[in-house]
């Protein structure tokens, strides 16, 4: 498990997938993101998979534990947008891979810099 608080999504996703030795594959339309934030990033020409993410959690567990997890996490009200968004493959080239909506695979870079400076 880990804070997506500072890179949010793709900083614990790529610090994961190297850690592990492994390729994380996130599907795009599986991450609950706002319409809210998908129009503020539209805006801002800012990634939603970058922000910090304070108060969330990525859990990697094997696929035959997901299902009784997300269960568990649901069923706590702060559990309510829990989401399974991705699977792990065998290590490829790189770290993190997203496939988006249009059906194209791409890398998941690790962010660079700081987008908006921490407030907390």
């Amino acid at each position: 498990m880990r804070d997506a608080t500072r890179g949010g999504l793709a900083a614990v996703v790529n610090e994961m997938a190297v850690t592990s030795g492994v390729t994380v594959r996130i599907d795009e339309d599986a991450v609950p993101v706002s319409e809210k934030v998908h129009a503020a990033c539209g805006l801002l020409g800012l990634s939603p998979f970058e922000l910090a993410n304070e108060g969330k959690v990525v859990i990697a567990a094997r696929s035959e534990k997901a299902g009784d997890i997300l269960h568990a996490l649901k069923r706590h009200p702060l559990g309510r947008g829990a989401a399974i968004i991705g699977e792990v493959e065998e290590k490829k080239t790189f770290p993190a891979v997203l496939n988006t909506r249009l059906g194209a695979r791409v890398v998941l870079e690790m962010p660079r810099g700081e987008h908006l400076p921490r407030i907390c």
